[in-house]
């Protein structure tokens, strides 16, 4: 089971998930605030961690931020509304998925086995696209020589768009693959992470060569 860092300011909302996780059999450490959540991550980190997004002080999508600025470790966010905002900057700061609230703690746990299941599946060979090369065998992606840190939602997308070079792919089918989820509306998922991993490989992400865009389809990895 997981360790897992939560960080919501609700008492009993947070009472209440910790319980239940630790039922289903994880390892929780639950904090109030997003401070509070960063210096338990620098303690020890754990292998995923849930946000709330409205947290005193420092918010979740802030935490997360920072969090991505040095480290590649699963981000779940929790936002009490389905609000396109807090959707859309989550995912840029590089979350890895979203549950809206109140969330059944089942529901939870399998967001959460999702995310930790992205990080582990593999392929085992190695391929090279100009001087971009993907080691599915070390889930090591390198360009010119110099390694590219994914997380493993942004290495999980990479490895399914490069499995078929030159085929299109529809967000459908990424969603399932990559995120595990069959619901159309969670498509943002895809073009969010896209971007991440644009800015990450591409000479100029604001004109792809790579990844390009399928208007009104998916996306398709072209290579060189």
């Amino acid at each position: 089971m997981a360790s897992i860092l939560f960080v919501e300011d609700d008492p009993s909302a947070r009472a209440a998930l910790e319980l239940a996780l630790t039922r289903l059999g994880h390892r929780v450490t639950a904090r109030a605030t997003g401070e509070d959540g960063l210096d338990a991550l620098r303690a020890r980190r754990p292998e995923i961690a849930v946000l709330d997004v409205m947290l005193p002080g420092i918010d979740g999508i802030e935490v997360c931020r920072r969090v991505r600025r040095d480290d590649t470790l699963p981000v779940i966010l929790l936002t009490a509304r389905g609000d396109d905002l807090d959707v859309v900057l989550g995912l840029e700061a590089g979350a890895d998925d979203y549950v809206i609230k109140p969330v059944e703690p089942r529901v939870l746990d399998a967001r959460i086995r999702a995310v930790l299941r992205r990080a582990e599946q593999t392929h085992a060979d190695r391929s090279a696209y100009g001087d971009l090369v993907v080691d599915r065998s070390a889930l090591k992606v390198t360009k010119g020589g110099r390694d590219v840190r994914l997380t493993p939602t942004e290495l999980r997308l990479l490895l399914e768009l490069t499995r078929r070079p030159g085929q299109a792919m529809t967000r459908q089918h990424l969603l399932a693959a990559v995120w595990e989820h069959t619901y159309p509306g969670d498509s943002r998922l895809v073009d969010a992470c896209v971007q991440r991993v644009r800015a990450k490989i591409e000479d100029e992400p604001a004109e792809p060569l790579l990844i390009q865009t399928v208007r009104g389809f998916g996306y398709r990895f072209t290579a060189p």
